[in-house]
């Protein structure tokens, strides 16, 4: 009977796995339809119980949904078969991607359609922020949080650090706020490893999307953010290649941070790619299995929602800081202008659009403009 149970998991999940585009947003939504519409494997109530847990947790939201889900219809065995199968299919695609980027995409025939990808990305981004933003900034107090969180960000803080610093920030404003003078709520593991000794290669590339995959707090995008500071300020990885990688990441099915993937490949070939895909996802099957019996109790606690508006508001303000960066190095001209600007409208004005689709219609438009 529990084979047959994970049966059904893997089939699902490989299923959403190869179509699931659009988002984590459009990822939950698609399982909802599957598992408590279609399969009944839980109730309403109960699904939107684990949506809110997964934001009590680092690591992607949709693709820890998957694992949540596994888990509860097949146990431990379920949750690693859930996930492995959701994430299994983005991450072979985004290696096809990588390869054939490595090998073609400096040739003179893909160069209009990057050209045209870029600024389409920047406006996903932007999209993104605003959307996160909306719901991250609920009170003035974590709005000057956001704009202190940019501005550190701008200034060259490690965004790291930036994050972890609101976090404190946040716990002492909840404290003083409710004067309170214990603390009895369990707080998610966090770590932040030391590289130093590590030398350049797969384990540095392993242990470097190891720390930002437990660390990662609300979207995928935000791992872009972690990147730029972690590989791009240290010279592994153009500012280009991680907005590239970012394009690969929309116009591919399943979780974002399959882009780890992407990136690895181009820092380290196959090995890195490996090793990169291990590293991000790792934490989060690791934090699901280890927190689902406690996530009650971490819904329930004061303590921990106000650390995590704070850190949700940072991520906004970093993947802002990111925005502006690309900004700088890709809207050069009036091409990329128009292409942004127009990216920009249908993706305010026609929000059930799917990114993939914004994405391609940036890589047509730059091949056209090339042409004039």
């Amino acid at each position: 009977m529990n084979k047959n149970k994970i049966k059904e998991v893997a089939g699902l999940f490989f299923k959403l796995g190869c179509i699931a585009f659009g988002g984590p947003a459009a990822h939950i939504a698609m399982m909802e339809v599957e598992v408590v519409k279609k399969r009944k494997w839980m109730s309403q109530e109960h699904f939107l119980d684990l949506i809110g847990a997964t934001n009590l947790i680092p690591g992607p939201n949709s693709t820890e949904m998957t694992m949540h889900c596994g888990y509860e219809r097949a146990g431990w065995k379920g949750l690693f078969v859930a996930g492995i199968c959701f994430v299994f299919p983005a991450v072979v695609i985004t290696g096809v991607f990588a390869w054939l980027y490595q090998t073609y995409g400096q040739l003179p025939n893909v160069e209009p359609f990057i050209y045209g990808i870029k600024p389409a990305v920047i406006a996903i981004i932007f999209m993104a922020a605003y959307r996160l933003g909306i719901k991250a900034v609920k009170t003035t107090q974590l709005a000057v949080l956001g704009l202190i969180a940019l501005a550190a960000c701008l200034i060259g803080f490690n965004e790291i650090l930036v994050l972890f610093g609101c976090a404190v920030l946040g716990l002492a404003l909840c404290l003083f706020r409710r004067n309170l003078s214990s603390l009895n709520s369990f707080f998610p593991l966090l770590f932040l490893q030391s590289q130093n000794a590590i030398s350049v290669g797969v384990f540095k590339i392993f242990f470097t999307f190891l720390k930002v995959g437990a660390i990662l707090y609300g979207s995928g995008y935000v791992l872009f953010a972690f990147l730029d500071a972690e590989l791009v300020a240290n010279g592994w990885l153009t500012r280009q290649a991680l907005i590239d990688a970012v394009a690969v990441g929309q116009i591919t099915p399943g979780p974002v941070l399959s882009t780890a993937t992407f990136i690895g490949w181009q820092v380290k070939g196959l090995t890195g790619a490996i090793a990169a895909t291990l590293g991000i996802f790792l934490p989060s099957f690791i934090f699901v299995l280890v927190l689902n019996p406690l996530i009650p109790k971490m819904r329930k606690s004061k303590i921990i929602r106000a650390i995590l508006d704070a850190v949700n508001v940072a991520a906004v303000a970093l993947i802002i800081a990111v925005c502006i960066e690309m900004g700088k190095e890709t809207l050069t001209d009036w091409r990329t202008i128009i292409i942004a600007a127009i990216s920009l409208i249908v993706v305010f004005y026609f929000k059930k659009v799917n990114s993939a689709f914004i994405v391609l219609g940036g890589a047509l438009l730059g091949y056209l403009f090339s042409l004039l």
